[in-house]
């Protein structure tokens, strides 16, 4: 006989611990951050490239391609987005 999971969901132990809404955010700007290197390499888009266009330095762009970087804003990757010809949709649940 196979046990079922015993007590609670990772998610509602992030809750209980009070940082489900952090660690969410910060698994959302992975995904984007991964998703815009993905998008530039497909438009083959160098980082220097992307840089000039979203008017800012190629420091700053490593900061925010940075998956480990939670310090990013959702509006710096909205235009990263824009830049590669894409767009950011979140949706409340």
């Amino acid at each position: 006989m196979k046990k079922k999971n015993v007590g609670s969901s990772f998610d509602s132990w992030l809750r209980e611990e009070g940082i489900y809404g952090e660690a969410s955010a910060n698994a959302i700007k992975r995904v984007v951050a991964r998703q815009v290197v993905a998008a530039m390499q497909e438009k083959g888009i160098s980082k220097s490239e992307m840089a000039r266009r979203m008017h800012t330095s190629r420091a700053a762009l490593d900061r925010l391609l940075d998956p480990e970087n939670a310090a990013i804003t959702l509006s710096t990757l909205q235009k990263a987005a824009a830049v590669v010809g894409r767009e950011i949709r979140l949706e409340l649940v």
